[in-house]
């Protein structure tokens, strides 16, 4: 591990450092540069120093013993008196990582009647689900599932944790990696496992600019949370097979300050991440109105309408009607994109789906990267000829 230091003997005062830095890290305090927590220890205060006042100090970070951590293990959400489908999702990705280094694949549930859906879990290849099952665990308390969670990591000492990229799973995660003193990557749309057991957490970074690639080299567990729709759930298998472990209550459970006052359950509401068709407004469309085609078409279809963010930005749709990073992700089996240029925001979070058909005006478009049919035209002319021949065919 790196970091900057400053050598106040030779220090003149200069302020060339603090002109420098591109994070604007360095604070000048009575004459003298002073690091605040900005520093991405990027080192060209280093070497713009005309002094050489400043210096990039190494530090050896103690690595923990790998062998001792082995296996993959899934946070098993249940929310709404149901196994929620990303963590299905999670256990199929979690086979596929662990079969080629040997590892087994566990799972770990929390909640009252949690229970219940172990023997469930059994049928997706799962060595061992460990179940905190108790009324204390009526409703999610981020301390007192995260205590749970806790007492298995330090029983079973898994080298990798999956967390789906819930509302549920981002409150728990982060709680989990700081009692763990380990790394924590969010919202991962690839993941890869090394034979050193490194976990290569790939997802979109700088606003969607790259695809960073995140190790966590001297610590475990490692945690990683995955968005709904992005992995591919594996085949229910007719026999069971593993372990049910039920687990006692930890004590910081029972010590939680948090309690329950009122439980007010939220409507159903349709989401487009369960959608099987999909039709997709982008920036060329040229005004508000104009979303009605893509929602005629949707309708004709039996699907649902999406948008890119730029049409949320405008204010034309919500923010739940969203693909992209900042919005949802969807696995159709069909999705049509209208004037979407397709840039890797968007692309990460559909280039899943089964079939895309892709309209835009420029050939180059980063679309027809991930499109399976390219469709190079106007969407003004596209659109009602495909709207016109749908209507014939039902008349």
């Amino acid at each position: 591990m790196a970091k900057i230091a400053v050598l106040e003997r030779k220090c003149t005062g200069c302020g060339a450092c603090a002109g420098a830095c591109p994070f604007g890290a360095i604070d000048m305090k009575e004459g003298k540069p002073d690091l605040n927590a900005a520093c991405k220890v990027c080192g060209i205060c280093v070497k713009t120093c005309p002094e050489k006042a400043i210096i990039k100090l190494e530090t050896k970070v103690d690595s923990v013993d790998k062998s001792k951590w082995r296996d993959i293990l899934v946070f098993a959400e249940v929310s709404g008196g149901r196994l929620h489908p990303v963590s299905l999702e999670l256990i199929g990705k979690a086979r596929q990582l662990a079969a080629p280094i040997g590892f087994q694949v566990k799972a770990v549930l929390v909640g009252e009647n949690a229970g219940s859906f172990a023997e469930e879990l059994r049928h997706y290849g799962v060595s061992q689900i460990a179940v905190y099952d108790d009324p204390a665990l009526s409703f999610f308390r981020a301390d007192a599932y995260a205590a749970c969670v806790e007492d298995y990591i330090k029983f079973a000492h898994p080298s990798v944790v999956l967390v789906g990229a819930t509302s549920l799973g981002r409150s728990l995660a982060p709680r989990l990696a700081t009692r763990f003193h380990t790394g924590l990557t969010a919202d991962c749309t690839k993941l890869e496992l090394r034979e050193n057991t490194d976990l290569v957490q790939i997802r979109p970074a700088f606003g969607g600019n790259i695809m960073a690639q995140i190790i966590t080299t001297n610590t475990r567990p490692q945690f990683a949370t995955v968005r709904y729709k992005v992995m591919d759930a594996p085949v229910r298998q007719a026999e069971a097979a593993g372990d049910i472990l039920n687990r006692p209550l930890p004590k910081a459970v029972l010590a939680s300050k948090v309690t329950c006052v009122s439980v007010q359950p939220v409507p159903p509401k349709q989401s487009i991440s369960d959608a099987e068709i999909l039709v997709v407004g982008g920036r060329g469309l040229q005004k508000e109105a104009d979303l009605e085609m893509v929602k005629e078409l949707a309708r004709l279809l039996g699907g649902d309408w999406a948008v890119s963010r730029p049409l949320v930005e405008k204010g034309w749709a919500s923010n739940d009607r969203q693909i992209g990073l900042s919005g949802r992700t969807v696995r159709p089996r069909l999705i049509i994109t209208c004037g979407v240029s397709g840039a890797i925001q968007f692309a990460a979070c559909m280039n899943g789906s089964d079939h895309i058909v892709s309209i835009n005006l420029d050939p180059d478009a980063p679309i027809f990267q991930v499109a399976h049919v390219a469709i190079v035209g106007d969407l003004y002319q596209v659109l009602p000829r495909l709207i016109s021949q749908l209507k014939e065919e039902r008349a």
